[in-house]
């Protein structure tokens, strides 16, 4: 699958632009992290891209990331980029176990990526000279973005194998790199 027909996939399963957005901005995460880890970029970034394409058409588990594989697979999408799908959520990782690279980046920069979105929204300078510690600071408190696991992000970085503030660096970075796509410019 090319990069136009993953975008055309996800605009055609998602109205929602703050979730095209979101969908942006863990494609530039993963894409950040692909060479890092081993990785392919394009395939790493078509996963972020798609991760969440079928979550406004089946929102609720499992059929949210079942679907979605579902269709991937209809349309001959590299098994590589299903099952990391399907690892990203908790009730696939019986079966598709967080033991590979591309899995744990998806898992890792999913609910980071939104949190950071979060915390550039409440900036004058949105993502320019955002820092960890910045991060760090709105993750304790609870009422801000509260659906943010806090804990996914930090198994995160262990999962990766990194510091909480090199992680989120990582990501804030990345998303940086992004920041007129995503509105946080």
């Amino acid at each position: 699958m090319t990069r136009a027909e993953a975008w055309q996939l996800l605009t055609e399963y998602t109205t929602s632009e703050s979730l095209r957005k979101h969908g942006l901005a863990v494609e530039a995460a993963m894409r950040h992290y692909a060479p890092r880890l081993g990785g392919n970029p394009d395939v790493w970034g078509l996963t972020g891209l798609l991760h969440d394409f079928d979550y406004e058409r089946w929102p609720n588990p499992p059929d949210h990331t079942r679907e979605g594989a579902r269709i991937l697979r209809e349309r001959g999408v590299d098994e590589e980029i299903v099952g990391a799908i399907l690892a990203h959520a908790e009730w696939n990782q019986a079966d598709y176990p967080l033991d590979r690279p591309i899995r744990r980046a998806l898992f890792a920069v999913d609910e980071l990526c939104g949190f950071v979105t979060a915390v550039a929204y409440v900036r004058p300078d949105r993502l320019a000279g955002m820092t960890a510690s910045s991060v760090r600071k709105k993750m304790k408190q609870r009422s801000f973005a509260a659906a943010v696991k806090r804990e996914d992000i930090e198994k995160g970085a262990a999962l990766l194998e990194l510091p909480l503030d090199e992680h989120i660096g990582h990501v804030i970075a990345a998303m940086q790199g992004s920041a007129p796509a995503l509105g946080l410019a």
